[in-house]
């Protein structure tokens, strides 16, 4: 078991779901804390399902190694409900794209008073020149705030509590007065994840799908998952907390992180921005590989186009933007809540089958490869037989085996 490996994907995993709305506070502030304090259980549930459906989704971008997200809903759905969920995948994608380059611009104004065009335009130019890099800097580029987000958040949380109190009946009082996106906080919970997973799902499939064993990618997954609940738990308790303060800004948490020193405020506008910048090229990455494939030169063409169009389209302001679109995607995505827990009910059994099928491949190329241990046919015709079962391309799986075992047996010497 490759722990590092585990942390990476992780990391990953956090920073393409947490992204402007979360770490800036705006999304728990709009679907949970607007409900008082019945917003704190429902933050809860959504820990607990980004936990869970973390692991499925990277499962699943394993068990396929999925380049894009089509790879794996053309095997789990119909051909109807794929058809759907493809095309409100890239919408999807396109639209919550320009949302986090519109969070770009709101973060950048509120602490430097620049214009939200400039904010835009520097978030967009990252994203094309970042992703012109292999996918492995690509997925470490993502994981590299994802530490100091949560360090921040702690660090506000022991802020906010030590040593005070709080009239928590007053605060949930004034929570109710204010304006609700959605009828009720259940409907909320569900609304709100399956936003998350329509933001996260294409990324996620393909962060998956770079990973060949499956349990690596599916504790990954886990453990990402139960980081973000923390974070968004914690984020609401604070809100809650400074609900007044909290509703009369764009980027809450930075003007919460501002009080304690300004230039904690300062620091934290740039980490913010790191996160929108996560979110931002993770959208739009995978809505480029879904229809650039394996050509790189289609790739970074579709790239351009799709974030400068993203850029042109994000002056419709941030906080708008939240309030209106995201409810809308949040139903879209129950939809495909739908199909994963449907899908991995289903198939569990035979997802462990192929994760255990896939160490024992690697375990009989390292075999095969090194001089110290014997090999012979009847360890070839095993070897064989296993490749044969596998759900993925016999010839690609022997390969990529191949040149793992190699450069396992090269590290060791």
């Amino acid at each position: 078991m490759n722990y590092k490996r585990i942390i990476m994907i992780a990391l990953a995993y956090v920073g393409v779901v947490t992204g402007a709305g979360l770490s800036s506070g705006q999304e728990v502030f709009q679907y949970f804390v607007n409900f008082g304090t019945i917003g704190l259980v429902g933050v809860v549930l959504v820990g607990i399902l980004h936990a869970i459906f973390g692991r499925i989704i990277l499962t699943l971008g394993s068990y396929y190694r999925a380049r894009e997200h089509s790879a794996v809903l053309e095997r789990i759905t119909g051909k109807l409900v794929y058809r759907l969920l493809d095309i409100s995948l890239i919408l999807s994608g396109f639209v919550l794209g320009f949302v986090m380059i519109a969070g770009a611009g709101a973060n950048l104004n509120q602490e430097f008073g620049l214009p939200t065009w400039v904010g835009a335009l520097l978030c967009s130019v990252l994203v094309v020149v970042v992703s012109m890099m292999n996918f492995e800097r690509v997925t470490q580029a993502i994981g590299v705030f994802t530490p100091i987000i949560v360090g921040i958040i702690v660090l506000l949380a022991i802020y906010t509590f030590w040593g005070k109190s709080y009239d928590w009946v007053a605060l949930d009082g004034f929570a109710k007065t204010l304006p609700k996106a959605l009828p009720n906080i259940w409907v909320s919970v569900v609304n709100y994840y399956a936003i998350c997973i329509m933001a996260a799902a294409a990324m996620s499939f393909v962060l998956g799908g770079n990973e060949m064993y499956v349990g690596e990618a599916g504790r990954g997954g886990l453990i990402g998952g139960a980081i973000i609940g923390v974070i968004t738990t914690c984020t609401a308790f604070i809100l809650l907390a400074n609900i007044e303060l909290a509703s009369q800004v764009a980027i809450p948490m930075q003007a919460l992180v501002a009080q304690i020193h300004p230039i904690f405020g300062t620091f934290m506008s740039i980490i913010i921005f790191g996160m929108i910048f996560n979110t931002a090229i993770s959208l739009y990455y995978s809505l480029a590989k879904r229809f650039s494939g394996a050509d790189d030169v289609r790739f970074k063409k579709l790239m351009v186009i799709f974030v400068a169009v993203g850029f042109g389209l994000s002056f419709a302001g941030f906080k708008t933007l939240v309030a209106t679109v995201f409810p809308i995607l949040g139903y879209i995505g129950m939809l495909m809540l739908l199909v994963l827990t449907t899908t991995w009910i289903k198939n569990r059994h035979i997802i462990k089958e192929e994760r255990l099928r896939r160490r024992q491949i690697f375990d009989l190329m390292v075999q095969k490869h090194d001089d110290d241990q014997h090999f012979d046919k009847t360890h070839q015709k095993h070897l064989d037989g296993l490749i044969d079962k596998s759900v993925l391309d016999n010839d690609d799986l022997r390969q990529q085996m191949r040149d793992m075992a190699k450069e396992h047996l090269d590290d060791k010497r």
